[in-house]
C-alpha cells in the first residue's frame, strides 16, 4: 500500500469519526427529550449505535496509523472546521 493511499484512508477514517461524533451529540441532546417511551427508546438505540460506530472506526484508525504519528493532519482539520465539525 502507497503512502499516499494509506495518508488517504487514514483523512477518510477521521473525517467519518468526527461526523459520527457530530450526530452522537444531536442524538444525545434528545435523549428523554420526548414524552413517548418509544421515540425515547428507539434514540437511545441510535444514540448507542452511533457511540458503537465511532469506537469502531477509532480502532479501525489506530490499527492504520504510524505508532509516532498522534495529530490530525491540518488540511483535514481545515476542511472540518470549514464545515463546522
Amino acid at each position: 500500500m502507497s503512502d499516499d493511499y494509506a495518508h488517504g484512508q487514514r483523512d477518510g477514517l477521521r473525517l467519518a469519526l468526527a461526523l459520527l461524533a457530530a450526530e452522537e451529540a444531536k442524538w444525545a441532546a434528545l435523549l428523554g427529550e420526548s414524552s413517548s417511551g418509544r421515540t425515547n427508546v428507539v434514540r437511545a438505540v441510535r444514540h448507542k449505535t452511533l457511540q458503537v460506530a465511532q469506537k469502531r472506526v477509532q480502532t479501525a484508525l489506530n490499527r492504520l496509523s504510524p505508532r509516532g504519528e498522534a495529530a490530525m493532519d491540518p488540511e483535514v482539520a481545515s476542511a472540518l472546521d470549514r464545515i463546522g465539525l
